[in-house]
């Protein structure tokens, strides 16, 4: 099944410029490793050592927080729109 991921402007270079990529998956781990395994380096980007993502990293899936539903074991189905938001921290 071809899940479409939006890639963050600070890892498009891992993606040759790509803005969104298609992925074939049935969760968001295999997801994870499928991206790796097309893109060299994103993994280590996206997950710590342990293979969880890491907690400055937020996963949504068609708008839904994968923290509020099963993490890596999220199921996809087909068409589904998966993206990679870096979280944001800063100001005064």
């Amino acid at each position: 099944m071809s899940i479409n991921v939006r890639i963050p402007t600070p890892l498009r270079k891992l993606t040759d410029g790509a803005d969104e990529v298609a992925i074939e998956a049935a969760n968001v781990g295999e997801l994870i490793d499928n991206l790796e395994a097309a893109h060299a380096g994103l993994k280590e980007r996206l997950c710590d050592e342990a293979g969880e993502i890491r907690r400055f990293v937020n996963v949504y899936v068609n708008d839904e927080d994968v923290r509020f539903l099963d993490g890596r074991k999220t199921t996809l189905k087909d068409g589904d729109e998966v993206s990679i938001v870096p979280a944001i921290a800063g100001g005064k």
